[in-house]
């Protein structure tokens, strides 16, 4: 018998009443799967019995339903008085979900089964089902019945027929061989992997059929389920489904920029919303076409900025943010081409050289070279910079009111450098404009996501794009084009919430936002099933451990202030890879969702011992020769 399963029947604990007397655990008989000699009382068994039993006849508060091939379980803790140990069993794979769940406090704690931890009776309370699918225990089960009904009149009869039960349940379980094997999976440290909060909010486990018993925990929080974000939308019933303009014909290049959704992507129900919502408005005064998606890394947000272009049946680009992001890293840079400088006007010509030795003509360098006002300036008395930049008093200017203003000047100075460059036919000077994918996203009608704005140091820059964020916004690039909005651009704001450096972000752009959806990590079950998907792994048991630790850690982490790294989706994919090829899910751990978590030597080491090794204990190395 395999230690894990030894666990389970610990033939070395006490037994429970009427059985507690008996000089001998062993009794002479066997179930037909022993060996037909003697089998062996256990305590796990017997008090899963006496429970069944029991909330049959309404005198505990024990209860035992089903689902599907899943049993659940709710399980009154003897040590206790307000706390319950809630099982879920599936017969088809033998995995078992199960914590101590505190009624008062609505706490949970890990189950763990083993001989200096809990004996494991709930889970064999659970599995009851599945072992009465077998003539001999259910038959046993009645004639045990009846004898305790009757108050034991014949203890003889009864230690008999619980010996059957146990030595019943240990053969079918303990042998895989066996004919009427009940599988169970058990790991040899008798951590069981848990049943969150989550689960118990999305009525995932409620009942449906009871067999003995009712239901308190599973089914009053089953009564009012949320709404969970990650709800599945089918692909085929989606890309496409919402252009913006029937008429409109994408070119060869647009249509290779169409993202195509990969079979492993899981919809959630936010990016429908917001198609639903473009599309909606569409011809109204009014169009829905900004969006900010927030929420911790790893929830999806870029893969749903693809997905709504791919709903829309349109082109997609992105702008990553950094810290130094400036407007024109937005709008697009002026460059010299080599060759002579223009002589047709001296003073222009001395600015091409001092811009030259700076490094070219960007915002940055005419902004230094018109000795305008910075940000910080801006933000800080914007009264006072407008009035020394107009010459105009305006008490009630804004930092976007000085950054329009000194965009135009410094729009103005760039066309004019390129301008009279151009015009001297003999200089061999010109300059060339690059255009970013933003501009062409304006432009043309795409999708663009701007990616973590909220690291920009500077908060005007985003500020300085308010008007482009308007339906019928406008913008003059410094070659002197007006670019005007196009009426399917759809512009899609990603930000995490957690990465140390992200700031708030700007009330004058959050307020230009038509929708603001928050993206939160998936139910177990969706980051099981989408990190599967992703790597094609196969062992939903293991999987399913590793999301328990991935959102442990982040639980850990969130409560001890630890916030210098990330744990989330991208982690557990990495784990998950790295597991099959190192074949040590420990070690991998350690490289991956460990590492990402924090720097911290001290605080890795804490969520090595409190959330990893519970599941996924270290690997003992073979001693040397």
């Amino acid at each position: 018998m395999a230690s894990a399963t030894s666990k389970l029947f610990a033939f070395n604990r006490e037994l429970p009443s009427p059985f507690d007397k008996l000089a001998s655990k062993k009794v002479k008989v066997s179930s037909k799967y022993g060996d037909g000699t003697e089998a062996t009382l256990t305590s796990t068994v017997i008090k899963a019995v006496h429970a069944y039993l029991n909330c049959e006849n309404g005198t505990t508060e024990e209860a035992l339903g089903m689902i599907d091939t899943r049993s659940v379980a709710e399980y009154k803790s003897s040590v206790k008085p307000d706390a319950y140990h809630i099982v879920v069993y599936d017969s088809t794979g033998g995995n078992v979900l199960a914590s101590i769940y505190d009624k008062n406090t609505e706490a949970f704690e890990n189950y763990t089964v083993g001989n200096k931890a809990r004996d494991g009776a709930a889970v064999m309370f659970a599995m009851l089902p599945a072992l009465m699918q077998d003539e001999e225990f259910k038959d046993t089960l009645a004639s045990y019945r009846e004898i305790k009904n009757g108050g034991y009149t014949d203890l003889t009869a009864a230690c008999q027929d619980m010996a059957v039960l146990c030595d019943n349940a240990y053969r079918r379980i303990a042998d895989e061989t066996c004919a009427a094997n009940v599988k169970l999976k058990l790991e040899g440290s008798g951590n069981l992997m848990r049943i969150s909060q989550t689960h118990l909010d999305s009525g995932n486990f409620m009942p449906k059929s009871v067999i003995a018993g009712e239901f308190t925990i599973f089914a009053h929080n089953a009564a009012a389920p949320i709404l969970t974000p990650d709800a599945a939308v089918d692909h085929k019933d989606f890309v496409g489904r919402y252009i913006l303009d029937p008429s409109r014909i994408l070119n060869h290049r647009e249509s290779g920029m169409v993202p195509v959704l990969e079979p492993w992507y899981i919809l959630p129900v936010q990016v429908a919303n917001v198609c639903k919502h473009a599309l909606a408005s569409t011809g109204k005064p009014s169009r829905m076409r900004n969006f900010l998606l927030r929420g911790p890394a790893g929830t999806g947000k870029t893969e749903g900025a693809k997905a709504i272009a791919a709903g829309m049946g349109l082109p997609y680009v992105k702008y990553t943010c950094s810290a130094n992001t400036e407007i024109y890293d937005f709008i697009g840079q002026v460059f010299p081409e080599t060759g002579l400088r223009s002589t047709g006007d001296a003073e222009l010509d001395r600015e091409r050289d001092e811009l030259a030795a700076m490094g070219g003509i960007t915002y940055e360098n005419v902004a230094k070279l018109l000795n305008l006002p910075g940000l910080d300036d801006m933000d800080y008395d914007p009264a006072g910079v407008y009035k020394a930049l107009t010459g105009k008093d305006k008490p009630e200017a804004s930092s976007q009111d000085c950054m329009a203003f000194v965009m135009a000047l410094v729009t103005d100075k760039v066309q004019s450098l390129c301008s009279n460059a151009n015009e001297g036919q003999d200089s061999g000077q010109s300059y060339i404009y690059v255009e970013t994918d933003f501009v062409r996203a304006l432009k043309y009608g795409w999708v663009c996501e701007i990616q973590e704005p909220s690291t920009i140091i500077q908060p005007g820059v985003l500020v300085g794009l308010n008007s482009l964020l308007e339906q019928s916004g406008t913008i003059t690039l410094p070659t002197g084009e007006i670019i005007k909005r196009h009426p399917d651009t759809v512009i899609v704001v990603t930000t995490n919430i957690d990465y140390e450096g992200c700031r708030g972000m700007n009330q004058s752009v959050l307020d230009r936002m038509n929708l603001v959806l928050d993206i939160e990590l998936p139910p177990p079950e969706i980051m099981a099933q989408r990190a599967m998907s992703v790597t094609g792994c196969e062992d939903d048991y293991t999987v399913s451990q590793m999301v328990q630790v991935v959102n442990d850690m982040a639980d850990f982490c969130c409560k001890n202030g630890i916030t210098d790294g990330s744990c989330g989706m991208r982690g557990l994919i990495d784990w998950i890879i790295s597991a099959e090829i190192t074949e040590n899910p420990y070690e991998s751990a350690l490289h991956t969702v460990v590492s990402k978590a924090t720097a911290n030597e001290e605080d890795r080491h804490a969520l090595i011992t409190s959330v990893l090794e519970p599941l996924f204990a270290p690997k003992r190395r073979a001693a040397s020769a």
